[in-house]
């Protein structure tokens, strides 16, 4: 089995966390201190000017700040990109319709800093795999003399050898809420024996409002994921927050951490039920579609889909799924490309007739060339899978009554926790 070089994060406990956390500490309160300057500087901007800074202004203003040297100048730079970042993300979900969307709120919790984390870059830390130590430079300030340094011993999981370890780019230092200590997460490159490709067949994926996922093997299989688990999650817990006495409340903030991890729990399990499907039917490669410009017209206009289309679309969170999608398949031997869904639903995948109407509803789709009747979430993700396998069925065959009509559909169980055929979830 050949062996090659991938990107991964590595999360590391600390076996000498007594004598670190002292140490710690003052830099996760001074990342912190920081941001909440940062903040300040970036209201006071946005009143005078109207306009928000970029991260390069932030540290052109605030690098003879005395707290910016509370940290390594890398770490302090950033404090100050992740604050930028966030500022960017906040516009562009406003720009989007999400009206309810809040700028980046200041790091207090009554009147304590909390412990942000930290990150080292190049300059900032140095890590010797071969001992299971990291060392990770403070500030100038917080220094007692200039050799001055934090020395961690490390622990990973035992599947995880550091020898494999080619190069780090990273460390955060990640407080733990729940076990109440500091831990390290190495952002690496690691060297792994690279998996054989499961088969040379090709499925195309769909992601949507409705359904978030369609898939559309090659052989003639089709699978529909429906998104009722988060909608009824958005419903609960919209309720429950707002009974709550305000939005930024402490039991609004747990409220609104819960909704986030059971989204992100259901997009693991999702991806990773994809991948082990693929593999299943000798799938290769997954064509997915590339909804970058979904909000967006031809003219590079924002799109307006309406009150509740908007808000949709502003939760939509195709491009983080992706991404999950792309790590687990490339850990089994699967390449997934990303490909433009322009003109995947209204095309025919039969007969490629291109026309709206032929959409006749929501989950239908009807050819009036070719008397074509499918799934209309299929009927894309076959277009999909043909931008990257055409298929020599293709404007000769009618498959109307058959896969493209009646996929199987998996529903998610939360008590399980897993996928399954939907008569076996209903049993």
């Amino acid at each position: 089995m050949a062996k090659e070089v991938v990107p991964r994060t590595i999360v590391a406990s600390i076996r000498n966390q007594r004598q670190v956390q002292p140490d710690l500490d003052p830099l996760g309160f001074a990342a912190s201190k920081l941001w909440n300057i940062a903040r300040w500087t970036c209201d006071r901007i946005w009143n005078e000017t109207g306009l928000i800074p970029e991260d390069s202004d932030l540290k052109s203003y605030l690098k003879s700040h005395e707290r910016y040297a509370d940290l390594h100048s890398q770490s302090s730079q950033r404090v100050l990109e992740e604050l930028a970042e966030a500022f960017k993300g906040w516009y562009t979900k406003r720009r989007n319709g999400g009206q309810k969307a809040n700028p980046p709120a200041y790091r207090k919790h009554n009147n304590d800093h909390p412990r942000s984390t930290i990150t080292f870059k190049g300059a900032g830390f140095k890590v010797d795999t071969k001992y299971g130590r990291i060392r990770l430079s403070k500030g100038r300030n917080l220094k007692e003399y200039w050799s001055d340094f934090i020395l961690c011993d490390i622990q990973t999981r035992p599947d995880i050898d550091l020898d494999d370890v080619k190069s780090v780019q990273q460390v955060r230092a990640v407080w733990n809420d729940s076990k109440d200590e500091w831990e390290l997460h190495l952002v690496c490159n690691i060297e792994v024996d690279a998996p054989d490709t499961p088969g040379g067949k090709t499925v195309g994926v769909d992601l949507g409002i409705n359904n978030f996922a369609a898939l559309a093997y090659e052989d003639g299989e089709a699978e529909l994921y429906p998104l009722n688990c988060l909608k009824q999650d958005d419903y609960y817990f919209s309720k429950r927050i707002a009974r709550c006495d305000e939005s930024s409340s402490e039991q609004a903030t747990r409220l609104n951490a819960k909704k986030s991890n059971r989204r992100t729990h259901y997009f693991h399990v999702l991806s990773k039920h994809i991948v082990q499907r693929c593999v299943e039917e000798d799938v290769g490669t997954i064509a997915i579609g590339d909804l970058g410009g979904i909000r967006e017209d031809e003219d590079s206009e924002v799109k307006d889909w309406g009150k509740h289309g908007n808000l949709d679309l502003h939760s939509w969170a195709f491009d983080r799924f992706t991404n999950l999608l792309e790590y687990k398949a490339n850990v089994e031997g699967i390449s997934v490309d990303r490909v433009s869904e322009r003109g995947t639903s209204k095309s025919c995948s039969c007969c490629v007739r291109e026309r709206k109407s032929n959409r006749v509803e929501r989950g239908l789709y009807v050819c009036d060339e070719c008397d074509m009747v499918a799934n209309a979430d299929v009927n894309g993700a076959e277009n999909i899978r043909q931008k990257v396998s055409p298929s020599l069925t293709r404007g000769g065959r009618d498959r109307s009554n058959g896969w493209l009509a009646q996929p199987s559909t998996y529903l998610f169980d939360s008590e399980s926790g897993c996928f399954a055929p939907r008569e076996q979830v209903l049993s």
